[in-house]
């Protein structure tokens, strides 16, 4: 009997270990149907819960669209809305064939003929842009490559596609250098595949310039083996270069290495004569540059996140990149600015990086100036990039209120959160490209990558190290920012230190393998941070400068923003005189006046137009996609209205005259001009509907406000939409 209730009882257990084991496995396959059903619907659809780290917070969701204060902070710039984009061809190509000629049996008087070419017309054919293909006779294969960050890509590769027309050559896709030399990065998508779509680019193309995506076998062997001529082509250089010096030898050899690596390889304003190639750099950036489908569609799913809300949104670049600090001297810009206007300049750990990443630039002859620099005068000349919280300051002045949706862009924002701790108590809604997305979303635009396993080991400090880092410690006050920057601790120095490499050699260590796919991975990240900046209701850049002197990324964006739709309100404010505005009231920002703020307000408002007029004369010599205009807009008139405005009591033309911008724009873009309706005809000018009840401030109390950053209130006096008439400065 005994020996029966043991096998009865171990039969037992045996079903229900059996049955314990089913259901076990159940839940395992329950599980995973939902991660991956929660990944990829219910993510999707409840966006605002699973991935958004932001949830909008509205004082009035509702909107009076057809209020003066919402058209004064949202509606279009009307001085500007005559101005379309035409980047179409308007007649023919200069035909070259006879300065072929020339070059070929009267080399000694190219360089007297090429220069007369800003003073005389040049011969032109009968090749008519709209209805002949490129001339079938090619000089040969210009293979590119391609160095540098996103902007000074996107400027490249404009300038290339002009180069081979200019030659009559066939284009080979550029590579882009940052991509397929950084390893561990997906072998699915290289150099210009990588970022852009390749078929666009070809496609769109196909009536200016022949465009492969290979050199052919036996070129290709040559490049291999280091056999074709090579040529490390100057910034900004002239036609006449590439006609005297490259095209001998594209002639000779039918190929030539063009290697491009200080952020473009023609110079931005060419003779009037070639103002078809103008637009051919236009064609190139606005129609041929598209992104690659997966950054589109990541890009596409964030804008209509950030839309949701129904609410108009604005975008920041703030621009504060270590090199451009270096490049400028402006170091000790973290540290309080009034302590800055002191000349108390206690150093920081900011204060040596820059100044660490300046000598490295001074030593190879980027930087000619001092090693150490005044940051206060730089800041007060206006060299300076204005930080976020005077970026802040200005658009609460002009009226945005603390709901309004903030999107921050940019690769690096040196400092870290605690840079942009002071936006972050004036908004509530700030938000960007990690809070508009998951993880997951953003890990499938790189492809399939290895894992990455660092096998190196470790070496302990010396004792040098160590009494430095003691020595260090000691030295004196300094703040300790968190989290500090750079984002990730240089390999192999993040045992004493992420700092202690500044006081070891002039050369900074070298990227890991993982920081090199970081690098790679910021050219998508910047891609889809400039669809959103070129598609949001306003822009305001904190700078305009690259670490070379440059046009940056937010010069690109501010230039395509006028290119596609002038009348989009893009803030382009003097810093000087913005400076000069902050140092008038530096110790009542946050309890402005009635006359600071119809300053400031006024300031931004002027800055819509004279911001454009300005970039013409500083932006355009040195980037034409920052400024494309003449070139690529034309006028189209609307006659209902009765003038056109101008832009200041200093320019008494009208804008586009300023801008030199005399073409009509087509019949077929004329015949789209419909009559206004009655209400809109009625309508006041926004730029004559300036001040609203709207100028809020933030100070330290212990009210309600959610985030703890103070409680919001409304000025004593209440500002008047009508005070701020036109040329009423």
């Amino acid at each position: 009997m005994k020996g029966e209730r043991k096998t009865m009882i171990k039969s037992k257990m045996k079903w229900v270990g059996l049955v314990g084991l089913v259901l076990s496995a159940f839940s395992l396959f329950v599980h995973f149907l939902l991660a991956r059903f929660t990944e990829e619907g219910v993510t999707d659809y409840q966006s605002s819960v699973t991935i958004f780290s932001w949830r909008p917070v509205f004082e009035n969701p509702d909107f009076a669209k057809n209020s003066p204060s919402y058209r004064r902070l949202w509606g279009p710039v009307r001085r500007l809305e005559s101005l379309h984009p035409d980047a179409n061809p308007r007649g023919y190509y200069t035909e070259l064939d006879n300065v072929v000629l020339f070059i070929r049996m009267f080399s000694f008087v190219v360089p007297y003929f090429i220069q007369s070419m800003n003073n005389t017309k040049v011969v032109v054919s009968n090749f008519n842009m709209h209805t002949t293909d490129p001339r079938s006779e090619s000089s040969g294969y210009v293979f590119v490559r391609i160095q540098g960050g996103f902007h000074e890509i996107r400027n490249s590769i404009c300038d290339v596609v002009v180069i081979s027309r200019l030659l009559n050559a066939t284009l080979v896709i550029p590579e882009i250098q940052s991509t397929t030399r950084s390893k561990g990065i997906s072998s699915q998508f290289k150099s210009f595949a990588y970022l852009y779509n390749e078929d666009n680019f070809m496609a769109a193309l196909v009536k200016d310039v022949k465009v492969v995506k290979t050199l052919p076998q036996n070129l290709k062997d040559a490049r291999r083996l280091k056999k074709i001529p090579s040529f490390r082509v100057p910034n900004s250089a002239s036609p006449y270069f590439y006609l005297h010096h490259v095209l001998p030898v594209l002639n000779k050899h039918v190929v030539v290495e063009l290697v491009v690596s200080d952020g473009g390889c023609l110079q931005a304003i060419l003779p009037p004569q070639l103002e078809e190639y103008q637009r051919l750099r236009c064609r190139v950036a606005f129609h041929a540059l598209r992104f690659r489908q997966e950054v589109q569609e990541l890009a596409t799913k964030m804008l209509q996140r950030l839309r949701a809300p129904g609410q108009p949104f604005i975008a920041f670049d703030p621009g504060l990149t270590r090199d451009a600090l270096a490049y400028y001297g402006c170091a000790e810009l973290f540290q309080h600015l009034i302590v800055l206007c002191l000349g108390a300049l206690p150093k920081d750990v900011h204060s040596e990086l820059i100044q660490h990443k300046r000598a490295w630039m001074k030593k190879r002859g980027i930087v000619k100036g001092k090693l150490s620099v005044n940051s206060a005068e730089q800041r007060l000349n206006g060299s300076c990039p204005l930080m976020p919280e005077e970026v802040g300051i200005l658009l609460r002045a002009y009226g945005y209120p603390w709901d309004t949706i903030l999107y921050v862009s940019g690769g690096e924002v040196f400092g870290g959160q605690r840079t942009l701790t002071p936006l972050h108590a004036m908004f509530e809604n700030i938000v960007d490209r990690t809070s508009l997305s998951a993880a997951w979303e953003l890990n499938r635009i790189y492809g399939r990558e290895v894992n990455l396993v660092d096998t190196k080991l470790r070496a302990p400090p010396s004792v040098v190290q160590e009494k430095k880092h003691v020595v260090w410690k000691n030295e004196g006050p300094r703040p300790r920012p968190l989290p500090p920057p750079p984002a990730r601790p240089k390999y192999p120095y993040n045992i004493e230190g992420w700092w202690g490499w500044v006081a070891e050699s002039d050369n900074e260590p070298e990227s890991t393998v993982m920081e090199l796919r970081t690098n790679a991975h910021k050219l998508l990240w910047e891609a889809i941070d400039y669809l959103i900046c070129v598609e949001a209701d306003v822009f305001i850049p904190g700078f305009d400068r690259d670490g070379k002197g440059r046009p940056n990324f937010a010069s690109l964006v501010m230039g395509h923003r006028l290119y596609q739709a002038a009348a989009s309100k893009t803030f382009q404010p003097n810093r000087r005189e913005v400076v000069k505005l902050l140092e008038e009231n530096r110790e009542h920002l946050y309890q402005a006046n009635h006359t600071w703020l119809t300053s400031t307000r006024g300031h931004l408002r002027r800055s819509l137009i004279d911001g454009v007029i300005r970039a013409s004369t500083e932006s355009k010599p040195l980037s034409f996609l920052s400024h494309p205009v003449p070139e690529c807009s034309c006028l189209r008139y609307d006659h209902t209205k009765k003038s056109l405005h101008v832009s200041s009591p200093s320019t008494p033309a009208p804008v586009e005259a300023a801008l030199g911008v005399m073409h009509h724009c087509p019949k077929w873009m004329d015949s789209g001009i419909k009559t206004k309706s009655k209400d809109k005809e009625i309508e006041d000018d926004p730029d004559e509907d300036i001040f609203s009840s709207s100028g809020l401030f933030f100070r330290n109390s212990g009210g309600n406000h959610e985030s703890g950053g103070g409680e919001l209130i409304k000025e004593e006096s209440q500002l008047d939409d009508q005070e701020e008439l036109e040329g009423a400065d």
